[in-house]
């Protein structure tokens, strides 16, 4: 039965093993090398601002392959289970062989379980080995990256760490289970992958927020959290700041939300949002005469009138246990599917 599983499955082991072999080959000749380049222009760098130039321009010189190799995670455990898990029961069912394979003396639990264990196995291997890779190769991008691109960001994060093994693990028990209900490989393969997208769309937005409770806190205003200090109207008309989803001191925390409080404490403004301070335009900190805005000044005066940041985020610190926690929901699932293919094939599968 192994060996008859694997005959129907090397072609696609084959495919993906080659594509591991060629980005593992690539991230390895060009990983020593960003990492170098990263670790030169840090230590060349100085606490006045000079760093936050460096980690933009690093960042934006590697922002396509940045990308590309996250997609690449994102995609696969997709792939895995649109064109592993879907059809791998249902071009059975189609077909009429798995009465043929029950007839000799292979017992449709047996015959199921060595499906799913080898293909499954080698699903999670291939996502665990090219999420770890991706992971330690993006590790200076992901130390530069911008607020939206951090290693927390819902995007980046996905693509990151352990949780590629338990994505693919669960598309490809989805995608089995979705076939044997279906029994027809097309219509299958449409519903795992829509049923799969809105699972990792809702993950991001609904559950994962509440794995920990966030941290909420009220920060100094500066360049770090506030989205910029602008002038609305031409003459010197009246001041507007607006924040960003960052932190300080908390560099790649995954913000939730990020208001600004006025001296009383109240709410004027949240993220991108822009709210009137009263500041003036054409003299004072914030407009100094005989030149441009000094934003150091401007930031010093505006903290001083007691505006301040309020945000809730999580920290860069939870970014592991946020995996393994993660993981394991996708496990727990993953398990539930199994159990559920396993019934279904012995009691109303024939």
């Amino acid at each position: 039965m192994i060996w008859l599983t694997w005959r129907q499955f090397r072609g696609s082991a084959a495919m993906m093993v080659a594509v591991l072999v060629v980005l593992a080959a690539v991230l390895a000749l060009t990983g020593p090398d960003l990492a170098s380049q990263y670790a030169a222009g840090v230590a060349g760098c100085t606490p006045d601002n000079t760093c936050d130039e460096f980690f933009d321009g690093f960042f934006d010189g590697y922002q396509l392959p940045f990308v590309a190799v996250s997609f690449v995670v994102l995609a696969l455990p997709a792939l895995v289970g649109l064109f592993w898990g879907a059809p791998l029961i249902t071009r059975e069912l189609e077909a009429g062989t798995h009465l043929l394979v029950w007839n000799q003396s292979v017992t449709r639990g047996r015959w199921l379980a060595v499906k799913l264990g080898l293909v499954g196995l080698v699903a999670m291997f291939a996502a665990c080995l090219c999420g770890l890779v991706v992971t330690w190769w993006s590790d200076p991008l992901d130390k530069s990256a911008v607020a939206d691109l951090a290693l927390m960001a819902p995007l980046v994060f996905g693509a990151r760490g352990i949780a590629p093994m338990g994505y693919a693990a669960f598309a490809f028990v989805l995608g089995v289970t979705v076939g044997m209900l279906v029994r027809r490989t097309l219509p299958a393969m449409a519903l795992t992958l829509a049923a799969f997208a809105a699972i990792q769309l809702a993950m991001p937005l609904l559950v994962r927020p509440h794995l920990m409770p966030p941290v909420t806190a009220t920060f100094e205003l500066s360049h770090v959290n506030g989205g910029g200090i602008h002038v609305q109207g031409q003459g010197g008309g009246p001041v507007h700041i607006s924040m960003q989803p960052a932190v300080p001191g908390h560099a790649g925390a995954w913000v939730l939300s990020s208001d600004l409080l006025d001296p009383s404490g109240r709410t004027i403004a949240g993220t991108d949002e822009e709210a009137p301070l009263p500041l003036s335009a054409t003299s004072g900190p914030c407009a100094p005469a005989g030149g441009p805005p000094s934003l150091d000044a401007c930031w010093i005066e505006i903290n001083r009138l007691g505006y301040r940041q309020q945000a809730t985020y999580h920290p860069l610190e939870r970014f592991w246990p946020f995996q393994w926690i993660e993981t394991g929901i996708y496990a727990l699932l993953t398990v539930g599917l199994t159990w559920f293919s396993f019934w279904w094939i012995r009691r109303r599968l024939s």
